[in-house]
């Protein structure tokens, strides 16, 4: 399993968290969503099919695309 922690400058909300482990949890693969409003961090843990490329994919088309991808 694979984990990544991204920061997404558009979180400014509870509310932002939970669509973006709403969006990605619907993800097959995707195991854990975890977020944080104050630091805007996001962790995601992931297994095959999900890859990484395809959650990048999917934060772009919810709005909340990662800094550093």
């Amino acid at each position: 399993m694979e984990t990544r922690t991204f920061v997404a400058p558009n979180i400014s909300c509870h509310h932002c968290i939970h669509t973006i482990t709403r969006e990605l949890k619907a993800l097959e693969g995707v195991k854990e969503v975890r977020g944080d409003v104050a630091t805007k961090q996001v962790t995601v843990a992931f297994e095959p099919p999900a890859t990484w490329e395809r959650i990048v994919a999917v934060l772009h088309e919810i709005g909340y695309p990662p800094a550093s991808a």
